[in-house]
């Protein structure tokens, strides 16, 4: 390390620099879950169909996923400073489209503008690792992680709230105060990267890996396609694997690749890879099986009627639960190595889904299993950065971590689409909502998910240990 960096690091040490990358990191996770529970109002206020409402939620996700390697990649390089800062300038724009909307084509390029803030995570993740101690980096790492994920149960009961309370333009005008104090937040505490690195975009890799992605999370997230226009559906995963694999040639032959693809050589990052996709596969789906559950009219002959703050809530368990998970995995780190904690983390969100499976005729066992969910998805996405982080070299943090962003949100979104998908073969024609049995059918769907999770946590702990000398 040159002086000059050592310097930098010792000015942030004793500094406002980790609350600063907490709070940006648990803002942009908020902004991303602002259009979930409100998709209802903004059909009714903009007068479009549910179907057109629900962009509001997807669009952002889709952007997310596409921005999240390229933000990586430029994390890496000596603007990492001035990519955050005009990426959360984006998102302030964009949460003012979502105030002062005149049409819902303004609402959703608003949403679209916000999505971009989804990649930040992975350069939180860097700036943490570059200019803190070694031993407090990793545990901030590990709660950047937490943030970037149970932030979704904060932005939940808050936006269901101030819309029943003030309406739709006070919910959005949440995101748009706290987006421009993270904006604030960040121009004052983040600081510049170590000198002496480059960077180089690989346009083209950008432009395949957007469009794979793009057709990938189509497929996924677009559940209604598969029975509007099953052809269009069927060809979206054809081309979404010609696409990547096309983009995975160029990265392997490129001099400066968009994402170093040789990490994924190493078993224990490869292994992370798979098993935050098939995790979050299990985690998101048990997710939105409960709070769609909840709403679900108590006439219909199960689910409890509540509206949409109630709805939110139930997630308060989630939040609060996953940052106790989260906080207790680094002094757990000091025993057991990180597949072994993933493989922990994912028996119990194996155990909510078992839960949830046989047992939810009472209000206060949502709440209890999504506690339950919480937990285990805070100790396992605290554990997750260790897993890939043990084998990346420092400079090329913001990149593998934003591949495991990537991955993440394409579990994420199969895991919706999954319970969707079940849900509906469950759903009688004409009738409006799926019959009780299609969301057991779901839970254990998830729980089939997370034991192939834990299974291949084992594994990778197992290999870990006969790599040892």
């Amino acid at each position: 390390m040159t002086d000059t960096a050592a310097d930098a690091r010792t000015k942030v040490t004793g500094g406002p620099l980790v609350p600063a990358l907490m709070f940006i990191a648990l803002v942009v996770a908020v902004v991303g879950s602002l259009g979930a529970p409100l998709i209802t109002e903004v059909a009714d206020a903009f007068d479009v169909s549910l179907a057109a409402a629900q962009w509001t939620l997807t669009a952002p996700l889709l952007v997310g996923a596409i921005a999240t390697p390229v933000l990586g990649r430029l994390g890496t390089g000596p603007r990492r400073r001035q990519v955050i800062l005009a990426t959360l300038a984006t998102v302030v724009v964009g949460s003012f489209l979502t105030v002062v909307p005149p049409s819902f084509g303004w609402l959703l390029a608003g949403r679209v503008a916000q999505g971009a803030g989804l990649g930040l995570t992975a350069l939180m993740m860097g700036v943490a690792r570059d200019h803190l101690p070694e031993r407090r980096s990793a545990s901030t790492i590990a709660l950047l992680s937490v943030a970037s994920t149970i932030g979704i149960g904060v932005g939940y009961p808050l936006a269901g709230l101030l819309t029943d309370v003030s309406g739709l333009r006070a919910a959005y005008g949440l995101g748009l105060l706290i987006t421009a104090i993270a904006l604030a937040t960040a121009w004052w505490a983040v600081p510049q990267p170590p000198p002496g690195r480059s960077v180089a975009v690989d346009v083209p890799g950008a432009a395949l890996l957007g469009a794979g992605l793009l057709a990938l999370l189509l497929a996924v997230s677009r559940t209604t396609l598969w029975s509007e226009n099953p052809v269009l559906a069927g060809a979206l995963p054809a081309a979404a694997a010609v696409l990547l694999a096309v983009w995975v040639r160029r990265e392997r032959r490129c001099a400066t690749p968009l994402v170093d693809l040789t990490l994924l050589r190493h078993p224990a990052v490869a292994g992370a890879n798979v098993t935050m996709l098939l995790g979050g596969v299990g985690m998101y789906l048990l997710l939105t099986l409960v709070t769609r559950y909840v709403q679900t009219p108590e006439a219909v002959g199960y689910g409890f009627g509540v509206n949409v703050f109630v709805a939110g809530l139930v997630l308060v368990p989630f939040s609060a639960l996953g940052f106790a998970g989260g906080k207790l995995v680094p002094p757990v780190r000091k025993r057991l190595e990180a597949a072994t904690v993933l493989a922990i983390g994912g028996a119990v969100v194996l155990a909510a889904l078992v839960v949830f499976a046989l047992a939810r005729e009472r209000l206060w066992l949502a709440f209890a299993v999504m506690g339950l969910l919480g937990l285990g998805v805070g100790a396992f996405s605290a554990a997750m950065p260790g897993a890939i982080l043990a084998a990346t070299p420092p400079e090329e943090t913001s990149s593998a971590m934003s591949f495991n962003q990537v991955v993440r949100s394409v579990g994420f979104s199969t895991g919706s689409a999954l319970g969707g998908l079940v849900l509906s073969a469950h759903t009688s024609s004409g009738a409006s909502f799926p019959t009780e049995s299609g969301y057991t059918v779901a839970a254990w769907a998830g729980a089939a998910s997370m034991a192939v999770t834990v299974v291949i946590s084992l594994v990778l702990r197992r290999t870990a240990k006969a790599r040892l000398p």
